[in-house]
């Protein structure tokens, strides 16, 4: 049966065989006895990128449509290293980054398939720029 957005929510409820970890892990087997066994790594305890677009399909479907683009943007960002994601948000920080540096990072992120934050990142940039928050460079 396909996934319909008007009705299949919450997606962990209604239609369980949907949701699986990044390693495939139902979501039925996501248990603490599995991670007190140690079967089940911290790694598994992510949305993956096809639960956070069906979520964000469940959004526009409400008329959530902020909602869902932030939804969209996580779902690029999920397989995007942490530790890049970090530098990323602190580059984002008023006063951290030269328009150049913001551009690399929108590059970057466009490397792992994030256009979506891509763009963010360039509108941030742009709206910086505007208001004088952008580091010296």
């Amino acid at each position: 049966m396909a996934f319909d957005p008007t009705s299949d929510y919450p997606l962990g409820t209604v239609r369980p065989e949907l949701v699986t970890t990044p390693g495939g892990v139902p979501l039925g087997e996501v248990t603490l006895e599995a991670a007190r066994a140690g079967t089940l790594g911290a790694g598994e305890l992510r949305a993956t990128p096809e639960t956070l677009r069906m979520q964000a399909e469940v959004a526009r479907a409400t008329g959530r449509v902020q909602l869902a683009e932030n939804l969209e943007r996580a779902a690029e960002l999920a397989r995007v290293p942490d530790d890049l994601l970090l530098e990323a948000y602190t580059a984002l920080r008023p006063g951290r980054a030269t328009a150049a540096e913001l551009e690399a990072w929108a590059a970057r992120l466009e490397g792992f398939d994030a256009r979506r934050t891509a763009a963010f990142v360039r509108e941030a940039a742009a709206a910086y720029e505007e208001r004088g928050l952008l580091a010296d460079g």
